[in-house]
């Protein structure tokens, strides 16, 4: 299986960090799952590493050189995820998601016939089948 990670997922896992959800542990030790990051984790932590540094200790090519490392696949943003964001399903029962980096990690799962591997509550709710809370 295709696994995206979202940003959060990725970073844990890069730190081996005890908080990391033993599913994705378990994904890890399936030798058939193909690990990815989206280059958009990198302009998403990018950002908020800007803002607060001193919270986000890893610098963005300190991550980026961990990430290339890594066994892990890059993600390149494509024209076909920008496409991918109008079919994006959100329960019309709650206010719009605006955040546009968990929108497009969805965009890119859902095109490339990935699953979003996710910790965030948010990123659950869309009614897609690409994503998987973990």
């Amino acid at each position: 299986m295709k696994l995206l990670l979202d940003t959060h997922v990725l970073i844990w896992l890069l730190r081996d960090d005890p908080d990391l959800p033993t599913d994705v542990v378990a994904m890890t030790e399936d030798e058939t799952n193909e690990f990815y990051y989206s280059i958009a984790s990198f302009w998403e932590y990018s950002i908020k590493h800007h803002l607060h540094p001193e919270a986000l200790r890893l610098t963005p090519k300190r991550l980026m050189s961990c990430c290339a490392l890594s066994d892990m696949n890059l993600l390149q943003i494509s024209p076909k995820h920008i496409v991918a964001l109008d079919t994006l399903r959100w329960p019309e029962s709650l206010p719009e998601h605006k955040d546009p980096f968990d929108r497009l990690l969805i965009a890119q799962a859902k095109a490339e016939g990935m699953v979003l591997v996710t910790h965030d509550a948010t990123i659950a709710r869309y009614e897609e089948k690409c994503i998987r809370k973990v």
